[in-house]
């Protein structure tokens, strides 16, 4: 059975980084759309960024633009969110989700405090 798994998450003051990663296998990694969700408590599951299998295009929620960054490291086969400036209404669990095979990790909380 195929796995997500996330990793990175934790509390930083609002200004402060994190970067998450989600370990997939290669042949997800390589060719599958690979996205970013986070969901706040009472708010409906959003997503955050994706990247596509050959890393040519990525996209962005208005709301984390500029901030973060999705990438991948083909070495240690994982999606990466590098977040910076991070806000309190950055707070949520974030979610790995291969698009066309429909995988969720379990989630990373991340909580920014003010």
């Amino acid at each position: 059975q195929v796995q997500l798994v996330e990793s990175g998450g934790g509390l930083v003051q609002s200004g402060g980084s994190l970067r998450l990663s989600c370990a997939a296998p290669r042949g997800v990694l390589n060719y599958d759309t690979m996205r970013w969700y986070r969901q706040a408590p009472g708010k409906q599951r959003e997503q955050v960024a994706l990247i596509t299998p050959a890393s040519t295009t990525t996209l962005y929620a208005e709301s984390v633009k500029g901030r973060f960054t999705i990438s991948k490291d083909s070495v240690k086969s994982t999606v990466d969110l590098q977040m910076n400036s991070l806000k309190p209404e950055d707070t949520a669990v974030y979610y790995c989700n291969a698009k066309s095979r429909d995988i969720w990790g379990q989630g990373t909380q991340v909580t920014v405090s003010s």
